[in-house]
Order: C-alpha cells, then structure tokens, then sequence
C-alpha cells in the first residue's frame, strides 16, 4: 500500500516525519510526502472560526498520489455538529484529513513526565494511524488501548496504544 501525505498550510517537517514513521510503523506501507497545498478555498466557516473536514478529504482525494491520502493540517478543523474533530476519514474511502489544532495542548494529564514535544509526536503518529485505519475499512474499536478506539479528547487520545489490536489488525493486515 502507497499512503500519500499530504501537508495543506504551514506543516511543520517533524509533524510530517512523525506521520510518516507511525504508517510505516503500523502499516508497513510506502509514504510519499506531497507538496504543500493551500487551505481549500470556501473550507472556512466565519460563524465558527474553523474548517470543513470534508474539504480536506476532497482535496487530499484529488490531489494525493496514494492509494490512500491524508491531509494534515494545523487548521481547526469540525464535521457537522461536533464541535471539532482531531481527523475525519470515510470508510474504505482513499482520502482522510488530520488536524494538529487542538492536539497541541502542552500536558498529557499529568499521566507520564515525557516532554510536550514527545506527547504532541504520539498523538499525530495515532491520529494518522486510526484516520487511515478508517479508509481500510476498520471502525471504531471498544478496546481503550487500541488505536482505532474512538477518542473526543486528548486525554482518550493519550491512553491508546499507537498500534492496532488484535482483532483489528487481523482485518486489514
């Protein structure tokens, strides 16, 4: 499998290299990184000072040169009603978005003494593993530890493993 990533703004190189070593950690997959693009045009939304989700995926669709594409971006991103979203990816779909907006928050919790730095790394490493765990078909997982399990918070986000389960691997690897 080729995963193509695709930065849309100002991405920064070690948040590229962190997606990259997760899906190749994970997936055992070629990753390309693809030139910069700029924040698709009519994304925003005035009323909520954030992005459209989707029109990342759109954009990571078109543009990407994968099997599968991930749009990362450090823009605020929602989809529908939720007040915003970490990443968003359909189904057995070859496009996905991540946002590193709100996985930037300085503290895990207090639940290890690892740097920021290294706490921001594992959350883009995780969110970029369960997006395109989402194109493969996987859903949502009921283990905690499992990287496909559905996180809200960075705190849920903090508690699971960077790896697939058990049961999960099992259906895409």
């Amino acid at each position: 499998m080729h995963v193509d990533i695709v930065p849309v703004g100002d991405v920064a190189a070690p948040v590229k290299r962190e997606a990259s070593a997760g899906l190749r950690t994970v997936y055992d997959c070629e990753v390309t990184v693809h030139d910069a693009q700029p924040v698709p045009d009519g994304s925003y939304d005035a009323n909520r000072d954030q992005f459209r989700a989707e029109e990342f995926i759109e954009l990571a669709s078109h543009v990407g040169s994968g099997e599968k594409n991930i749009a990362i971006t450090p823009k605020d991103l929602f989809y529908r009603r939720r007040n915003y979203v970490f990443g968003l990816a359909y189904l057995d779909g070859n496009g996905s978005v991540i946002s590193t907006y709100r996985l930037q928050t300085s503290s895990d919790g207090g639940f290890s003494n690892r740097s920021a730095g290294d706490i921001f790394s594992d959350r883009v490493r995780k969110e970029v593993v369960h997006e395109i765990g989402h194109t493969l078909g996987l859903e949502h997982c009921d283990n905690k530890r499992c990287v496909m399990n559905f996180s809200p918070t960075v705190r849920e986000v903090d508690v699971k493993e960077e790896n697939l389960c058990g049961t999960c691997q099992r259906q895409v690897l």
